[in-house]
This record gives structure tokens, sequence and C-alpha cells, in this order.
């Protein structure tokens, strides 16, 4: 029966255009049986690295705790090594300045500390940083060199790779490797490039199936949304990996830090920290050490997480355990809390009375009817363990999802973002998702002095049964005057429980007030914008992308063409402006940046221009060899202009985007 059920799914599948890829198998070697979990100091110093820093890693790993939570690997990635080979014996030199005590002393050090060693190359002539070189046409020496330094784990990146197929390399390395007799954990970062999950699992333990990630927000949900459809490839012993963690390095907030560790953790994937632990504030480094979430990461039965669903932000994730617990995500890719709900039979669970279920960020324990639900605040992630064999979960306080809401005010564009003068609706809520009633359900709203508030509604309800809600509702105005500025609304609700005491929650929101419109005709990089979320770094005002440092850019050059106005963009990016209606047109041309290494003759991105809930003009894809191409848009009636930039199918790398001589028209 299973075969036929599998012959048929692979018929309708076929007629889709996709296919059942085949199962996995991982090397025989019984290495990484669970993601390797440990450290890398590429995200956090490049190319300055030196053995101190190294030692220093590894004596934090033990007094800050992280070894024992099961962080093991102290790893040195590219500029470790002398420009040049032994040219007697053709092997490796350390950086005589870097690494004067040579690596198998740094290695020993490590080991000395009941922890692992690994380190760094690339299946090309030169590493990516150029400064050392690679491993190609040299893997037999190379792999009995690091087995001789008594390395445990080696990164073998793609760079300079001089055209030779990525299996070829890859697998060859491999195989030098395994001559060696020493247990190495391979990692292939081959940056997704070829598809390494469809072959990877008999080549090496992990690959990357993803460009490199940088401290920014938009390019972590963009390396989950890469990863997190492959779930079918992983398993024990073989890992998709969307890159290094970036928890710590003070590009992002607390809340997207959380969200960054979870979802890597839900996913399976490898944890290797990528910022200097010397340095690493407290809230930070409890995010890397919190055994809940490190534990479904470890979880021995290795499954990454599937996608329940993911419509409009909204993200669900399920994970089964080795103990016959499912944890599940609810993840808010966007800009304003919302509600992201799933139940137990949606999850797969069999049918109960009740469930206990644990929030991993909290360390707290719930009970629900069947519903797991929470409002969820922006860029947030609440992670529930739901302990399916329990039969106490009675005993459990109620699972209420509590916390504020904003109505939107256009399509695409979050409520969070409200013009001076125009009223918007905010509902403070507690939804009893447990089987035993809450009582006296209260909620307030605090906004800033000179904004007036006006209560619609207030929560009604005394008592509140299982999936019953209680809500009050307020009209707010920000006031005239407020334009440009931002504001903090605060709800606050709470409730009695029977046994349990009081609950509830505090949600706060930061409401942006837009500067108002322009009048007549100018560029519209001199017009303020609202919202701005970019792939590398920030979006740039008159220059390209550059990097990630604000303000790194250069002139805006589209196939020789420069440009004094626009905006650098990265995919994946989207840069919103309040238009409140009073504009009529926007001219563009568009194109990929020739900011790039010569070498890199690669970049490919679409261009769209939205108006409220509607496209008013897009580019198709346009590629590095493409000259810039016009955009026209009627903005008649739109109160919000969007200007997005995604990767053309293909992957972001290279993908630097301008919007090169807009001309708004407003009234």
């Amino acid at each position: 029966m299973k075969t036929f059920v599998r012959t048929m799914l692979a018929a309708v599948l076929v007629t889709s255009g996709l296919t059942i890829a085949p199962a996995a198998r991982a090397l025989p070697d019984g290495l990484a049986p669970t993601p390797p979990m440990g450290f890398n100091n590429w995200n956090t110093t490049g190319c300055d690295i030196n053995e101190q820093m190294i030692r220093d890693m590894a004596d934090l790993f033990v007094s800050k705790g992280l070894k024992d939570v099961g962080y093991e690997y102290v790893n040195v990635d590219d500029c470790w090594a002398a420009a040049e080979r032994d040219p007697v014996t053709g092997r490796y030199l350390p950086h005589p300045v870097k690494f004067p005590s040579g690596i198998k002393a740094l290695a020993d050090y490590v080991h000395g500390k009941g922890l692992k060693f690994g380190i760094y190359t690339s299946a090309g002539v030169r590493t990516c940083a150029k400064t050392m070189p690679g491993s190609l046409g040299f893997e037999d020496i190379d792999a009995q060199t690091f087995a001789d330094w008594g390395v445990d784990y080696l990164k073998y990146d793609n760079c300079n790779n001089q055209g030779v197929p990525a299996i070829e390399r890859y697998t060859k390395m491999r195989d030098a490797l395994k001559k060696t007799g020493r247990p190495i954990v391979y990692s292939l970062c081959e940056w997704g490039e070829n598809k390494p999950w469809e072959w990877g699992a008999e080549v090496g333990h992990l690959w990357r199936t993803t460009g490199d990630i940088n401290d920014t927000w938009a390019k972590t949900v963009d390396l989950f949304k890469r990863n997190a459809p492959l779930a079918q490839y992983a398993g024990p012993g073989h890992w998709n990996d969307p890159d290094m963690l970036e928890v710590g390095n003070g590009g992002m907030t607390t809340t997207e830090y959380r969200s960054h560790f979870g979802l890597w953790a839900m996913m399976a994937a490898p944890l290797l920290i990528g910022s200097d632990l010397r340095e690493i504030s407290p809230e930070h480094l409890d995010i890397l050490r919190n055994k809940e979430v490190i534990d479904l990461d470890q979880d021995k039965l290795g499954k990454q997480a599937d996608i329940v669903s993911g419509g409009e932000g909204r993200w669900v994730l399920r994970k089964p355990l080795a103990n016959g617990d499912v944890a599940v995500a609810l993840f808010n890719e966007g800009e304003a809390h919302q509600r992201i709900s799933t139940s137990a039979a949606e999850l797969g669970l069999p049918p109960r009375p009740g469930y206990a279920l644990r929030d991993v960020w909290q360390h707290k324990d719930f009970q629900t009817a069947g519903r797991i639900s929470a409002l969820v605040p922006p860029h947030a992630t609440v992670i529930y363990r739901i302990e399916v064999g329990a039969h106490d979960w009675a005993r459990y306080e109620p699972l209420v999802s509590t916390g504020l809401e904003i109505a939107a005010h256009a399509p695409g564009v979050p409520g969070t973002i409200t013009p001076a003068g125009q009223p918007f609706e905010v509902t403070v809520s507690a939804t009893n998702h447990a089987r035993v009633p809450v009582a006296g359900v209260r909620a307030e709203l605090r906004a800033p002095d000179g904004w007036p508030v006006e209560q619609l509604a207030k929560p009604g309800k005394w008592l509140v049964g299982t999936e019953e809600a209680a809500t009050a509702r307020w009209r707010v105005v920000p006031p005239a005057g407020a334009e440009g500025s931002t504001a903090e609304l605060t709800g606050t609700v709470g409730y009695r429980t029977f046994g349990h005491g009081t609950g509830g929650s505090t949600s706060p929101a930061t409401v942006t007030v837009p500067p108002a419109p322009p009048t007549g005709a100018g560029a519209l990089s001199d017009v303020g914008w609202v919202l701005a979320r970019n792939g590398y770094g920030p979006p740039e005002k008159d220059m390209s992308n550059g990097s990630v440092p604000a303000g790194d850019g250069k002139p805006l050059t589209i196939n020789g063409v420069t440009y004094a106005k626009g905006i650098g963009a990265h995919a994946v990016s989207e840069v919103v402006f309040f238009l409140d209606g009073r504009c009529s047109a926007l001219t563009t041309d568009v194109g990929v940046d020739d900011e790039r290494e010569p070498a890199q003759q690669r970049g490919s991105a679409s261009f769209e221009i939205w108006a409220d809930g509607r496209v008013a003009a897009a580019s198709g894809v346009r590629t590095w060899q493409d000259p810039a191409t016009t955009l026209s848009a009627d903005l008649t009636g739109a109160r919000f202009l969007r200007l997005v930039v995604t990767d053309g199918g293909d992957g972001n790398a290279y993908d630097r985007g301008d919007w090169a001589g807009p001309r708004l028209t407003c009234q």
C-alpha cells in the first residue's frame, strides 16, 4: 500500500513539474549524528584573526558554560596560513605573525579543554580572501597535514575553483580525508550553487544551502526561506547548513537574534557561534546558552522542521522529536503584531482532551485544549514543545494568547505606519485556548501625551471559556505635528486563573508617523522613506548598496552608465514611501549595479513598483549584462509606494539593484 501511495504521489508531483527526492544517505562513518555546535571567527573578525583569540574562545567555552550545553568545535576560518606553501614539502605553513606557535600547538590547546578544533580552506587555487593557497590539486597533502595537526572539522569553501565541477572537487577532498584515517567532520561550503542537498550526503556531513549570512534581519529571513523547504534532505550525519550564527554581533535586536537562533534550531542547522565571546552582551550570551532551544536542534531523531504554513509572513514549523514530543514554532516575519495559530490536528497529534506544552523561551508550562496560538510581536518567534504523552496536562496554567494588534492602512504596509490626522484602530485581547476558563479580563492602552484616544469597546466577558476571546478596542489619532516621528503604544492585558494566580502581558508597539509627501516633481531619493528592508546592509541614497555598513557604496552605475541620484538596494529589498494619495507618477531606470569584483560576472534581479496593493510597473529579470531599463508607474490615488527588488530567482549573490534617477511627481 505504501508503495502504491508513493507511486501515485510521484505521478502527481511529476505532473506538477516537481519530483520526489531520493532518501539521503549519510556517510557511514558515524560522524555528526547531530548538527555540529561550536564557534567560527569569520562573522566577527574576518581575516583579523590570531591564535590568542582562538585560545580565548576555547577558554570561554568552558568558563561561560557553552561546553556544558553542547558547543564543542572551536574553528578558525580564512587567513590562518602563510601566503605560499612550503617550497619543499608543498604543505601549508601557518601565518608566522598570526599563528607563531603553529596550528598543531593550537589544536592541542583546544583539545586540552576537552573541545575539538576546526580549520578552513577552499576547493580552489586560492581561498576566498585570496591571502592563502586553496587545496585544489593538493587535496591529499592538505588532508594529511590537517590530520597530523589534529584537526577535527574542515570547512571547505568554493572560491577560485577554476571551473572544476563542484562534485568532483568536493569528492576528491572527501576521499583524501578518508585516507588519513582521522575522523574529521566535513563541511561543504558550496553556497547551494549546485544543489548540494541532492548529492552532499554521500560526500560530506553538512553543506551550505545558501550564500553567506550577514548581520541583518533581511538576510537572516532570506536564508531561512531558502533552507526551510529542504527538510527532506537532512538527518543524522547529513545536515542542511544556512550558514553560521550572527547572534551577538550587534546588527539585529534581541528579538531578532532569538528568532535567528530558534529558527536555526528548528531547522536542525549547525549552531556555530559567529560573535566574539569576549565582548558579547549577557542577554545575547543567554540566547546561545538556552538549553531548551539547543535540545531541539540536537534531538537524536535528527528531523529538520517541516513547514506547516507560511502565508503573509505568518510561519508555522513542526519538528518531531525522538521521545514522541513535537516542537512547533510560530514565526512572525512582519512588521506588526500578528496572530499565528495551528492546532493539534494540523500538527498530526493524536486526539486528546488536552495537551501540555512548554514555552522554551519563558521556560514555563501551559495547557491547551488543542489550539496552539500566540499574538506574536514583529520579528519574534514563539516556540512550544508539546508533550504528546503527558496525561497531567490539567495541572498546568491555561495557554492564553494576549497582545496588541493595529489595523493596517494599506495592503502590504504594516499598521504601525500611521499617518498624522488619520484615525486607526487598536485592539488588546485575551483568547483562552485551555480546557479550563479564565476570569476577570482587563485591558488598557497607553498612548503618548497629546494623542487622542477613544475607547470603543471593553473586554465584556467576565468568564472566558475554551477558544473564547475578550477584546477591548480603541480609536487612536496621531496628532498634527507628529509627522516624521515615532511613538510607542503599550497594550496591557490581565486575567485571573483558577489555581494558578494571575496572568497577562504587556505589548509595546512602535508607531511610525510618516513625513508629509513632497509637492511638485523631484528626485525620489530626496524623499524620506518610512520602512526599508534590504538583503545586504541598508539601502543607500544616491550611491550603490555597498556592503553591510551604512554609507559605503560607490556611484550608482548600470552597465557603465552612472547616475547622480537614486537608491542603491540589494535583493531581497523593500523600500516604502508615504504618498497620501497626492502623487501621480514615478519614472525610474532600474538595473543590476556594476559594483562587483571584475571576475564576478553574475548578478540578477527583478524590480517592482507597488501602488498600495497593486503592481504598477515591473521589469522582469535583469542581469549584470543588461543595460538599464525604464519603468513608469501610475500612482494615482495610492497612499503608499513600495519599491521591491527580488533576486531574479537564482539566489541573491551580487544582486545589487539600483533605482537610478527616480523622479516622483506629486501635487
